[in-house]
């Protein structure tokens, strides 16, 4: 049982690492020519994220933002929140509480990630003609599918 829960502990931690990660860097979506990626906050041209992104007045954009801001927040409340009843919780009991924290943490991925791929994901938004995916954008998914398993752990998961 110790295993598992210092498992579970791990990718929680990598999860919200690379949650941080995801939202900071400005690689969403890569320009196929040349070295250029935009993220949420910047664009970024042969290495220099100087320039304000073209649609940084969008309102779709700006939901993307503060999803992904609140994905991180409640990770790591529900990080806390788990740390907090593993020495609190009495034996028996399972931990509801962080699970349904981060199963809202997923939701806010789920909606953040769904409105960026609507709307960006493909270039046309960007202004790249050709592009591909970002390590960022990729990391957001593959964090959409570990919050969502965590979550489901932490609320069947029982103190022993």
């Amino acid at each position: 049982m110790l295993v598992l829960l210092a498992g579970i502990f791990v990718v929680h931690i990598a999860t919200v690492i690379m949650l941080f990660v995801s939202t900071i860097a400005n690689v969403w979506v890569v320009s196929d020519f040349g070295r250029s990626s935009v993220g949420l906050w910047k664009n970024c041209t042969e290495g220099n994220c100087n320039g304000d992104l073209l649609y940084a007045h969008e309102d779709a954009l700006k939901a993307v933002q503060a999803f992904m801001i609140l994905s991180i927040i409640f990770s790591v409340i529900s990080l806390m929140v788990f740390v907090f009843q593993l020495f609190t919780m009495e034996k028996g009991n399972r931990f509801f509480l962080s699970g349904a924290t981060m199963l809202v943490c997923w939701l806010c991925i789920l909606v953040g990630a769904s409105i960026y791929t609507h709307h960006y994901a493909d270039g046309s938004g960007t202004l790249f003609l050709k592009s591909h995916h970002g390590y960022s954008f990729i990391l957001t998914w593959i964090c959409f599918c570990f919050s969502f398993i965590i979550g489901i752990l932490y609320l069947v998961l029982r103190k022993k």
